[in-house]
This record gives structure tokens, C-alpha cells and sequence, in this order.
């Protein structure tokens, strides 16, 4: 059986290359400090759970000394920006081919692996079907751009270097945020978030509750950097005890709708990493993708409370 080991030791290899092509970059003073830092961040995709809570904590916190002190820019790209424009006239729209190919691996693989058995077992374990399509897409979507790019052996490497010496240590924030989600369930922050709710807000009022699920859903989000991580603080605080438990709720519509919530606080977080990363690519002045997002975030978020106090509510329970 396949398992979700082989998609992190996958992004383990990637970031191996990049810590030794980090390495290798005399262009970069700082070119130790960066490669030991996607090193670690290696060693936590490779052999993260042989390394016990002690252990990933150390790394951690390894990571954010070496962060703390600041990651430096590399050297050149691999191809000059005439080879790219040659490349790009030549190719045309089949450019975004490599790019389509992983959104539609993914959902071919996800529909097909369930039901895919050899020898009376499934060959994909069953609760992470999505995570390995998706790793398998990568890697067809990468085979797919060697043969039709042609680019130099190192150049997926180098290039992943120079992306990630652009946007330095932000580019492990979802992956923090993400545990720190769970940190939070387990320390029950979401029951003392319920508490606190319990003596401002009338219980009695389901509107007033999905209304406070909802936004609460966007702010947490907006502290926190990721939905993944408010889901859980907001789902134990309202979501679980009092839209389903007590007015019957549906926790798939209560649990899908109020991440997208939390979407929308994402569009409006300096917290996000798809909003750093913009902004440090394009030179962008501070702040700017989040003013240009923050307009239609607010509406998707009003919308989203209309939809669930239809939808989650379909038999109007009072």
C-alpha cells in the first residue's frame, strides 16, 4: 500500500536539492546559513516521525534561530531571460501544460485510487488518496516540463533555490500554522473560545451563532495564517456543541462553508504566505495584494453566512 510517507519523502528529495544547490551558491554570503536551514526543513519531511515530539520540536526551533538570524539571495537563474523568451515564443500556450497536469492527476487520481485494489488491498491508503494524487501529479507535471522545456539537469533545483531565496523563511508558514491548529485543539482553545462566546452572545439565536462562527472562522484565520488551523479552535468552540449539537446542524456543510470562511480571512492576512509571496516576487509595495483582495473577501464572506444558514439548516430547525 502506498502510503503519505511517499509524498513527504518526495518533498523531503526537493528540498534536499535545494539545501545542497543553496550549498553550492558562492553568489550567496549567507549560503550555509540557507542550506542548513532547508536541510532541517528536509530531515523534517524524511524522517519527521522517527524523530519522536522531542526531536521535531528541536528542529523547530532550529529553524527559527536560522530563520532569525535571516536567509540571503542567491546567485543567477539557470537560463538567461533571452533563453526564456525564446522558450516561451516557441512553446506558446503549451507552456501551461505541465501546470494543468497536477490539478487533473489529482482529481483523476482521487476518484480512481479509492476504488483501486490489488490482491484485496487498496493500492493507496485510503485517508490520504488526495495528498498522493496530488504528489503524483507533481511528478508527471515535472516529467512532462523536462521533455518539453529541455532544460539544463540542475535547473528544477536551482530554480526551486532562487524561488525560495525570494521568499526565505515565509515559505514554511503554512506547514507551521497548520500544527499550530492542532497545538490549539489539544491545549483547548476552543473550549475557552466557547466560554467566552457563552457570555456575550445569545445561545438562543441561530443566526447570531453561524454569524459568530462564521467571522470567527476569518478573524482566527487572519491571527492564525491558515483555515486549517482555525478549523479546529472554531468547530469545538461553536460548530460541534451548538450549530449541530443543538440545533442539528449539518457538520459537513457547518465544516465546509465555515472553511470557507476562513478563506476569506486568508485573503486579508499579512499571515498568509500566498500573500508575502507576491509581494516579494513582484516588488510590490507592503500590503498591496492584501488591499486589492480584501473587498471581494468580505462579500464571499457574507455570502458564505447566507449559504450556511440555508443550507447547514435544511429542515429550519428553530
Amino acid at each position: 500500500m502506498i502510503r503519505v510517507q511517499a509524498a513527504y519523502a518526495l518533498a523531503g528529495l526537493v528540498f534536499a536539492g535545494v539545501a545542497i544547490a543553496s550549498a553550492a551558491d558562492r553568489a550567496n554570503p549567507r549560503r550555509w546559513r540557507n542550506a542548513a536551514f532547508w536541510g532541517l526543513f528536509a530531515v523534517s519531511f524524511l524522517l519527521g516521525d522517527r524523530l519522536g515530539d522531542a526531536g521535531n520540536g528541536m528542529l523547530v526551533l532550529a529553524l527559527v534561530v536560522i530563520g532569525g538570524f535571516g536567509l540571503g539571495q542567491g546567485g543567477a537563474v539557470s537560463t538567461s531571460a533571452a533563453e526564456r523568451e525564446a522558450t516561451a515564443t516557441r512553446l506558446g500556450g503549451r507552456l501551461f501544460l505541465p501546470i494543468l497536469i497536477v490539478p487533473a492527476t489529482a482529481l483523476i487520481g482521487s476518484l480512481a485510487f479509492k476504488s483501486l485494489r490489488i490482491g484485496g488491498q487498496p493500492l493507496v491508503d485510503p485517508a490520504q488518496v488526495t495528498v498522493i494524487s496530488l504528489a503524483l501529479g507533481v511528478l508527471v507535471a515535472f516529467a512532462a516540463a523536462m521533455i518539453l522545456l529541455r532544460p539544463p539537469v540542475s535547473a528544477p533545483f536551482q530554480e526551486a533555490r532562487r524561488l525560495l531565496d525570494s521568499v526565505g523563511w515565509a515559505a514554511i508558514l503554512p506547514q507551521l500554522l497548520a500544527a499550530l491548529g492542532g497545538v490549539f485543539a489539544l491545549a483547548g482553545v476552543g473550549r475557552a473560545v466557547g466560554e467566552l462566546f457563552g457570555h456575550w452572545l445569545p445561545l438562543g439565536d441561530r443566526f447570531a451563532l453561524v454569524a459568530a462562527y462564521g467571522i470567527g472562522m476569518a478573524l482566527f484565520t487572519m491571527i492564525m495564517g491558515k483555515a486549517f488551523a482555525a478549523l479546529p479552535v472554531m468547530v469545538a468552540a461553536l460548530g460541534a456543541p451548538l450549530l449541530v449539537g443543538r440545533f442539528g446542524g449539518d457538520a459537513a456543510a457547518i465544516g465546509a462553508l465555515g472553511m470557507l470562511c476562513g478563506y476569506c480571512g486568508t485573503l486579508m492576512t499579512p499571515m498568509a504566505s500566498h500573500n508575502i509571496v507576491p509581494t516579494a516576487l513582484l516588488g510590490l509595495p507592503p500590503g498591496a495584494v492584501i488591499r486589492a483582495q480584501a473587498p471581494t473577501a468580505i462579500l464571499v464572506l457574507l455570502a458564505n453566512l447566507a449559504l450556511m444558514s440555508v443550507l447547514a439548516f435544511p429542515h429550519g430547525h428553530p
